[in-house]
């Protein structure tokens, strides 16, 4: 009796209009088309986008050259060199982010004692070129700089929540 059953559920294609019940049913729904550059969608307060180099207040850099970011890096994106200075405190001189590696995990940004490196909410970048998309330290320091308000302001959001 079963077979009986499974033969003319195939003969009498019923999956097909099992299938296109289903396409019926979403073919007259409402649209949820966003027009992008008018329109945004909300993006969430944990999404992580470009990364930026902090300053201090007084303009310094933050990075102490303590290279866990490199260390904790799954995709192995970060490059850093530094050097000791003259007062003994040891500085970045070179800081190359490779955004074509990064898989955007915000490991980096976890792992930085003093909150140097982060992921900022721009996703509104790209490249063109086969070289564009690797950050050097005075383009992460240009996005840093530039974005440095936002940046704050969701500092002190995610801190409220720790």
């Amino acid at each position: 009796m079963e077979k009986l059953h499974n033969f003319f559920k195939t003969f009498l294609l019923f999956e097909l209009f099992k299938g296109m019940a289903v396409t019926g049913k979403h073919l007259f729904a409402r649209k949820i088309t966003v027009q992008y550059p008018e329109e945004r969608t909300p993006m969430s307060p944990r999404f992580r986008g470009l990364h930026a180099l902090r300053r201090y207040a007084n303009g310094e850099e933050r990075c102490i050259a303590c290279k866990l970011c490199e260390a904790v890096c799954p995709a192995m994106a970060i490059t850093i060199e530094s050097e000791q200075r003259a007062d003994n405190t040891r500085r970045t001189t070179r800081y190359d982010i490779d955004l074509t590696k990064c898989i955007f995990c915000g490991f980096c940004e976890e792992s930085c004692p003093v909150d140097s490196i982060v992921e900022t909410h721009v996703f509104e970048y790209h490249g063109e070129k086969r070289g564009d998309l690797l950050y050097t330290k005075p383009m992460l320091l240009a996005v840093g700089d530039k974005y440095e308000a936002d940046i704050a302001k969701a500092r002190a959001i995610d801190a409220k929540y720790r």
